[in-house]
């Protein structure tokens, strides 16, 4: 689960009135009104709660002539707990990881230099960028696996027309290597790192 939806579920729960909405519907399903009688709130007020615990995927409704029937969506209740769990004792490093600024910097090169449909709409200019871009390109290609170069073209072709200036880009930067007009991956470690470019 990723992060904002961890946060989602408990910005939902961060409501003693939506806690105690949670334990009325534990007993079984209940339309508006009842919970708005046992809960001593108003039918709009209830009609809040409810969406809010929706939106997180807590509860389900149902609906019957006018009327709407809430239930526990008890999966999505462990996931959102279990998610928590995880994230804090077992993923915690890892999270922090990702959310360094030098990720930041990687997550926004693929937002704004790639298109929805993959493509990358202009090389970035800046080094860093570039190799980032480079990279992002290369992790899609087959290690172990050799290239003519009619299709290293055609696959850089998939991502920009200027397929010339990118095969360059993955020879100079050790992301391939070239012998005898065959191109293949190399290893990660040979890459040039765009971590380590100050």
């Amino acid at each position: 689960m990723q992060l904002d939806k961890i946060v989602n579920y408990h910005k939902a729960l961060a409501d003693p009135a939506r806690l105690r909405l949670l334990l009325l519907l534990s007993k079984g399903e209940l339309h508006g009104q009842a919970l708005a009688e046992k809960l001593n709130l108003s039918q709009p007020t209830v009609t809040h709660h409810a969406a809010k615990l929706r939106e997180a995927a807590l509860i389900k409704e149902r609906r019957e002539k006018n009327t709407v029937y809430f239930s526990l969506n008890p999966e999505f209740i462990r996931a959102g707990s279990e998610a928590s769990l995880k994230f804090i004792f077992a993923k915690g490093a890892e999270e922090l990881e990702s959310l360094s600024p030098e990720n930041s910097l990687k997550d926004s090169v693929l937002r704004n230099f790639f298109a929805k449909d993959g493509r990358l709409r202009q090389i970035p200019a800046q080094y860093k960028k570039k190799l980032i871009a480079l990279q992002h390109m290369a992790e899609q290609l087959e290690p172990g696996t050799e290239y003519t170069e009619k299709e290293i073209n055609a696959f850089i072709q998939q991502f920009h027309e200027d397929y010339a200036t990118i095969r360059r880009e993955f020879i100079m930067h050790h992301f391939m290597y070239r012998e005898n007009e065959i191109y293949e991956l190399n290893p990660p470690e040979m890459w040039t790192r765009w971590e380590n470019v100050k």
